[in-house]
């Protein structure tokens, strides 16, 4: 399952940088449809050659743009902390849904299916256990010497970054409705969400206003915007890259593939890494007629 969700951050997240990176190496463990894995800050710093501050920082973005969730009621092998990819959770749902096509099912909605934590035990990952703290005998206010007694330091509840930014976001042009919402932790419903120039373009790069043309694209847009219609308000970062997500999966009029394959168009789509155009390669490969079909 580690494959699919890498693939899902190789073509759907909007990250970058180490960001990125960490998002990878997070995605590298998952170990089921879930999209759960775990990893522990120094394992990440290794894996990624940053420095720990700079794992903490690229975690904080990817928590607030909704691409990763930090699961602290779990713990992983070593105590290390569990994380899940609730898009890729997600889109590998929807995906299972469509290829079953069971009109008993339940449909998914409102975000990743519920977690199954018994099915997790196998992995290693378990609910934390929290100690049951002693009885303390309380000690008198004043020492028996009459000496003043030092007052303790507050005891430390984990790591605190007050001057990591919690926005995060990489989208200098995102207008001022966008903008309005994407900090603060303030969240708006998908149809408050307005498409920006950043989004717009990334279509553009990656050959999906192309391969779906203007009016597709349009099209597209109207039908995310009913279909999320009942979900639950978002981030505006969060909302972006679940409509980028969207459109790379909308199959565009008369052609059923939903990749933009360099080579087959004019151009090939500028934005593509060296990875995604080597599997979208692969992927055009197995699309090709062989001259047996019927």
């Amino acid at each position: 399952m580690s494959g699919e969700a890498r693939e899902w951050v190789w073509e759907h997240s909007s990250s970058r940088g180490t960001a990125r990176l960490v998002l990878l190496s997070i995605a590298d463990r998952v170990a089921d449809e879930q999209c759960v894995s775990w990893a522990s800050l120094s394992s990440l710093a290794t894996r990624t050659r940053a420095s720990v501050s700079t794992v903490r920082e690229a975690i904080d973005r990817l928590v607030h743009a909704g691409e990763l969730e930090r699961l602290d009621d779990l713990t992983g092998p070593q105590r290390s902390a569990v994380y899940r990819l609730p898009l890729a959770a997600q889109a590998a749902a929807e995906i299972a849904q469509e290829e079953h096509a069971n009109p008993a099912s339940q449909e998914v909605t409102g975000g990743a299916p519920m977690l199954r934590v018994s099915a997790l035990r196998r992995y290693g990952i378990r609910p934390r256990e929290v100690p049951q703290s002693s009885v303390r005998v309380r000690k008198p206010a004043v020492p028996e010497s009459g000496r003043s007694r030092r007052k303790p330091a507050p005891r430390r509840t984990g790591f605190r970054h007050s001057d990591v930014s919690e926005t995060g976001t990489q989208n200098r042009s995102e207008p001022e409705l966008n903008r309005r919402y994407s900090s603060g932790g303030v969240v708006l419903p998908a149809a408050e969400w307005q498409l920006d120039d950043a989004t717009h373009t990334w279509a553009r790069q990656q050959g999906h206003l192309d391969r779906l043309g203007e009016q597709g694209l349009q099209a597209a847009d109207a039908k995310w915007r009913a279909h999320r219609a009942d979900f639950k308000p978002r981030p505006a970062d969060a909302w972006a890259a679940d409509w980028r997500s969207w459109v790379a999966r909308e199959h565009a009029p008369g052609r059923p593939n939903l990749y933009a394959v360099p080579g087959k168009g004019p151009a090939a789509p500028g934005g593509m890494t060296r990875a995604e155009a080597h599997t979208a390669a692969l992927l055009a490969a197995l699309d090709e007629p062989t001259g047996t079909e019927d």
